[in-house]
């Protein structure tokens, strides 16, 4: 069975080295829907809580909200980041309060600071299901991404890697044989 949650993101991106009106910077308003899957749980009588799935998922993908995403060859990074220095802004104003954790991995750099995605691949529906499945496949056991953008739509399925092992009492995903909700401790 699955539980599926749905995120609305808000960015700016273009598609440098491409012809027509998309190599221009422009703004979109994109809904990404995340299927995760697993046995229902006996406790709570769910696969794994949506709201559980919204905050694991948004620590994250909140970089991508409000934000600006860009190529990392694209000549508009370094005159981006140049404004932001000359307004003192770069390493983050006391106004940001919508950062997530900051990340690195082969498909992208959220700066969160200043607001800034950075990828090694032109941010398309389908770039951003693969940056996606990569922050969050060893978060939830995800089965399928859709992710929508204007008139543009994708979605990736995916054989999930097992179950998590989840609190009975809460649902979520146990820490180190603990519940960070309600303190469960998983007997060994």
């Amino acid at each position: 069975m699955r539980s599926i949650a749905t995120f609305d993101l808000q960015y700016a991106h273009r598609f440098y080295r491409f012809r027509g009106e998309a190599q221009y910077l422009h703004g979109h308003t994109g809904r990404l829907t995340i299927e995760v899957e697993d046995t229902v749980n006996p406790g709570v009588n769910m696969v794994f809580p949506c709201n559980e799935i919204q905050k694991t998922a948004w620590s994250l993908l909140k970089n991508f909200d409000h934000a600006l995403i860009l190529r990392e060859d694209d000549p508009l990074l370094p005159a981006i980041l140049g404004v932001y220095e000359k307004q003192g802004i770069k390493d983050g104003d006391p106004t940001n309060t919508m950062k997530g954790f900051a990340f690195k991995t082969e498909l992208a750099t959220a700066y969160p600071d200043c607001r800034l995605v950075v990828t090694k691949e032109t941010m398309t529906v389908e770039g951003m299901i693969k940056i996606v499945y990569d922050l969050l496949k060893d978060k939830l056991n995800i089965a399928k991404i859709t992710f929508t953008s204007g008139v543009n739509a994708a979605s990736e399925e995916y054989e999930p890697t097992g179950t998590i092992d989840r609190c009975p009492l809460c649902g979520i995903a146990l820490v180190d044989g603990v519940c960070p909700k309600c303190g469960y401790k998983k007997q060994k």
